[in-house]
């Protein structure tokens, strides 16, 4: 192993968000502030993952008072506290640029449904139909 990727390894984060492009992130970042340190949330649409290892980096897009507001934030850095996925869509281009161009309904992406587990059992409710009784008249005949 080289030198570099021996340093790079030290600085990997153990649990790194697994995030995907066209989820929905909330970003929890450290902010230093002179002498004080507060958490900020930036939560928007992943529309590009860039690098690898030390390196990655995620592009978060979202709609701040009709402006649109991109944030790049580093995977592994030490100021990015945690990133939680919100919802994930179902999208089929490995960049969404596009966004940038679209605006209200036209900039939604269709959301990506939950895998079904097979190896769990199904519990389903059984219909209670009811019986039609029908009844019989007899004739009488004379």
């Amino acid at each position: 192993m080289h030198l570099i990727d021996r340093i790079e390894a030290g600085e990997l984060k153990k649990e790194a968000p697994q995030v995907r492009i066209g989820d929905t992130v909330r970003a929890h970042i450290r902010i230093v502030e002179g002498e004080k340190e507060r958490i900020q949330v930036f939560e928007g649409v992943v529309i590009r993952l860039h690098g690898g290892g030390v390196r990655e980096t995620m592009t978060l897009r979202k709609v701040s008072f009709g402006v649109g507001v991109e944030r790049i934030l580093p995977l592994h850095s030490p100021r990015l506290e945690k990133a939680e996925v919100i919802r994930r869509a179902k999208v089929r281009q490995a960049k969404l640029y596009y966004l940038r161009d679209l605006r209200g309904k036209a900039a939604r992406l269709k959301e990506l449904k939950p895998k079904v587990d097979s190896t769990k059992k199904k519990t389903t409710k059984k219909k209670t139909t009811k019986k039609k009784t029908t009844k019989k008249v007899a004739k009488k005949k004379d």
